[in-house]
């Protein structure tokens, strides 16, 4: 009998780590609206996976660190707050600007790091101190913690939990109405 194997929060968090590196790459070598639409879904997934680790993965992670796990979510969030001004920033400044490439590029740079300490530091910890059948629970939550997340940074927001599940829906709702007229 084969046993169906199931994506737990880690597994989720990787894959949409490769996916937004591959976005950011994607961005610097398109041109005009496709650039554009690379950038927008870059700002989106970006947004909501951040908002969603916010609620969820920073917590748990915490605790599953022990001690020092408060100092671990403290640099992870503060790496967070600076790329959701980076990229509030890019995206104010627009992809047809003159700056555009040198900016993406920085917080290209910034934002891979900071997953590259999430992995080093608090997936690894996930996986060796949390259950997989609750890692696999958390992968529901996460998904459907994204699924209600604001689409776009907001850094005034802030990086709590709580800033998130109070400020998150109203947000969101904000964001996607915006977005639903970019469509139109």
């Amino acid at each position: 009998m084969t046993q169906v194997h199931q994506r737990d929060v880690v597994d989720v968090l990787l894959a949409q780590h490769e996916e937004i590196k591959a976005l950011f790459s994607r961005v610097a070598t398109a041109q005009g609206d496709r650039k554009r639409s690379e950038f927008y879904d870059l700002v989106r997934l970006l947004a909501v996976h951040e908002s969603a680790e916010e609620q969820l993965v920073h917590p748990a992670a915490r605790k599953a660190i022990g001690e020092g796990g408060q100092r671990v979510v403290a640099e992870r969030l503060h790496e967070e707050a600076e790329a959701k001004r980076m990229l509030s920033d890019l995206y104010d400044l627009g992809v047809d600007h003159p700056e555009f490439h040198e900016r993406l590029a920085r917080c290209a740079q910034h934002v891979v790091a900071h997953a590259t300490n999430e992995e080093r530091e608090e997936f690894s910890q996930l996986r060796s101190n949390v259950g997989p059948e609750q890692l696999r629970r958390m992968a529901a939550v996460f998904e459907a913690a994204e699924r209600a997340a604001p689409t776009r940074p907001h850094p005034s927001a802030g990086e709590s939990a709580t800033a998130n599940i109070v400020l998150g829906p109203p947000l969101a709702l904000f964001d996607k109405a915006r977005d639903a007229l970019r469509r139109s």
